[in-house]
């Protein structure tokens, strides 16, 4: 059985990564949207896509949802130790703006699939959109992983917090 891909086409790229748009109330380079965008493939994907250890990139949108597929098991990595929906979403607010490595950076850990951003200005707008990327994912992810009425995380996303995406993590060792 193949890995799913996204359908959605790349209006922008930034180095070889998609620059899709977003419906988020974050600021960042991403184009708005109201329709569904990347991060809700990324999250409906990911159940199925976790369990590969390898994934074809068929296209610059591949490279974004393979992204966010791993930002999904840093968020859910930090979401087993919530407590309740409020607590989780202080966690995701602070994983988010911490210095993350992009690509071209020693500690990124997928060198061999993403290129350099060339120069200062591309390297500035990727930091930017991963960032934005990764403060709406994990917005979305406390609203899937917590039950409304319980305000507890759900055992059917907690399950998925020690798999790993191609058997890579973007945190280092003992983040």
């Amino acid at each position: 059985m193949p890995a799913y891909h996204s359908s959605m086409e790349a209006p922008l790229s930034v180095g070889n990564m998609a620059l899709m748009p977003l419906k988020t109330q974050f600021r960042g380079p991403a184009p708005k949207t109201t329709e569904n965008d990347i991060i809700d493939d990324a999250i409906q994907f990911f159940k199925a896509n976790v369990f590969f250890k390898n994934y074809e990139v068929k296209s610059t949108t591949d490279r974004t949802l393979i992204y966010i597929t791993l930002y999904i098991s840093e968020c859910l990595k930090k979401l087993q130790r919530c407590q309740s929906k409020n607590d989780g979403e202080k966690e995701m607010y602070t994983l988010a703006i911490r210095n993350w490595n992009i690509p071209g950076e020693p500690g990124f850990p997928l060198n061999a699939v993403y290129t350099k951003p060339n120069g200062r200005g591309e390297e500035d707008q990727m930091r930017n959109y991963l960032q934005q990327i990764r403060q709406e994912t994990g917005l979305r992810m406390c609203d899937r992983v917590f039950d409304k009425t319980t305000n507890r995380p759900s055992k059917w996303w907690m399950c998925f917090a020690k798999r790993k995406f191609m058997d890579k993590s973007l945190s280092a060792m003992g983040q």
